[in-house]
């Protein structure tokens, strides 16, 4: 129980489950502040001073994947399974990823998380462009 399991789904549908890709999946420790602590250990001890820089929005570091993680285990509080999504782009080994997909009524709901200063949402406008029969809602979380 120390980590939260995010899996691929490839056809991403309600009943996500259906198309889970067992080979592929995303980690997420269960508890934020050990990811924190573990994020930011250069050395034998994480300083408090690295906290309160952290609390305090002060801390000049991409938090991008500390706010992933901590949906990631808000959503696991509130019982759902995570999954995601990923459309490759143009053939190359680059891709558009939806953080998380969440089942909404009878349909889906992407979310996406992104850092501070993010102009576009190429990936959750691929997503939307391909997938717009099956989406209720789309959320972009912003940090």
């Amino acid at each position: 129980m120390t980590t939260n399991i995010a899996y691929h789904s490839n056809d991403p549908n309600t009943g996500l489950s259906q198309t889970k890709d067992n080979e592929k999946y995303k980690m997420y420790i269960s508890d934020t502040g050990i990811f924190i602590t573990l994020a930011f250990k250069d050395k034998g001890v994480t300083e408090n001073v690295t906290y309160n820089k952290l609390l305090n929005d002060k801390l000049s570091a991409n938090l991008g994947y500390v706010y992933e993680n901590m949906i990631a285990q808000m959503l696991r509080a509130s019982e759902k399974q995570l999954f995601y999504h990923t459309i490759p782009i143009n053939n190359s080994k680059k891709y558009y990823e939806i953080d998380f997909l969440i089942t909404d009524t009878h349909k889906i709901s992407p979310t996406k998380i992104k850092s501070s200063g993010y102009r576009t949402h190429a990936s959750l406008d691929a997503f939307c462009d391909k997938y717009s029969d099956r989406i209720q809602n789309k959320y972009i979380l912003r940090t």
